[in-house]
């Protein structure tokens, strides 16, 4: 099954920052691309980089492998308006996600030590706050699989999605007191109580389009998260709690911190956002989602605020995180 992925995402520059970008495919995906996966970066006087009136510049990057195995761009973005887009066509796996019923949680003893770092507190996982709570919940049912898928369907049938409860600084605390949040806050919540039950979990970002399902919203980069079981990672999702095609992975942390799509040391105002993801047939053409009435729009949206997908932690102080998963 082959899926295009492709982003265009442009910011106002009011003076010069370094920046770091985590949007390229991760690499341990890189074998199933079949073309694409080259982030271009351009900078322009105006808004309008598609526009032959205004001068189009490549901004140079180079490339890192940060702690988590993710790649990254770092670059210098001067004063201007920035933008940065990629395409990508990956043959991914035909069956949706896979269930593992009887995958084994290990003793921590003998867990890799790469991994223990994901059973800790973490910015957005206050794991040392949740101790309690989570032995109420799940501490009786049996470890292993049926614990994750627990943790899992019980946080996506407590949280009420709400776009309008989105913030930059809401925690897995949060969410477990207000109960509401989007897509992002559901991983978190989840990944706390799972770390609280000596389940290693980290988050997840990256695409998920609307697979062989009705047309849903304008797109955004998505969010999952995985648990490590049998000696494997394993991909669960509190927001989506059902097996989904076309999940195409970009980054792993920690939390949303650690995969922020735009690290900014300065200001970097977003002034639009578009992200998609579709299957295609051999031919390059698009599959089109199954009937609801509505289809993606035939353009690209325009400014971030017409469909406000993500969310920026603005400012002019460092570091401004553009971090993305509210659908």
């Amino acid at each position: 099954m082959l899926i295009l992925s492709e982003f265009d995402i442009r910011f106002e520059i009011p003076a010069p920052a370094a920046m770091v970008a985590v949007l390229h495919l991760h690499p341990s995906i890189e074998s199933r691309l079949r073309a694409g996966n080259e982030l271009l970066i351009e900078r322009s006087t105006a808004d309008v980089p598609d526009s032959t009136d205004h001068r189009r510049t490549v901004v140079p990057y180079s490339e890192y492998v940060d702690s988590f195995g993710n790649r990254c761009a770092r670059f210098i973005a001067r004063a201007g308006y920035l933008r940065l887009s990629n395409t990508s066509v990956i043959d991914a796996d035909p069956e949706p996600d896979r269930i593992y019923a009887h995958a084994l949680q290990a003793p921590i003893e003998n867990l890799p030590s790469e991994v223990l770092q994901f059973l800790l507190p973490s910015r957005y996982c206050e794991a040392d706050r949740f101790a309690g709570i989570s032995q109420d919940l799940f501490g009786s049912i049996p470890p292993g699989w049926n614990r994750a898928v627990a943790i899992r369907d019980w946080v996506h049938e407590t949280v009420i999605f709400n776009y309008n409860a989105a913030r930059p600084t809401k925690t897995a605390m949060d969410v477990f007191t207000e109960r509401t949040g989007v897509c992002r806050d559901f991983q978190h919540l989840a990944i706390t109580l799972s770390r609280c039950q000596n389940i290693p979990a980290r988050y997840v970002t990256g695409y998920i389009g609307d697979i062989r399902l009705p047309y849903s919203d304008p797109g955004d980069f998505s969010a999952w998260y995985q648990v490590f079981l049998d000696g494997q990672w394993m991909d669960l999702d509190a927001r989506h709690n059902y097996p989904r095609l076309g999940r195409i992975l970009v980054a792993t942390g920690r939390d949303a911190a650690d995969v922020a799509i735009t690290t900014s040391f300065g200001a970097a105002y977003l002034t639009h956002f578009y992200v998609e993801s579709c299957e295609i047939d051999s031919a390059g053409n698009r599959i089109p989602s199954l009937p609801t009435g509505t289809q993606p729009p035939a353009s690209r949206p325009g400014p971030a605020s017409a469909v406000t997908p993500t969310q920026t932690n603005s400012g002019e102080f460092s570091p401004t995180q553009t971090q993305s998963a509210t659908s």
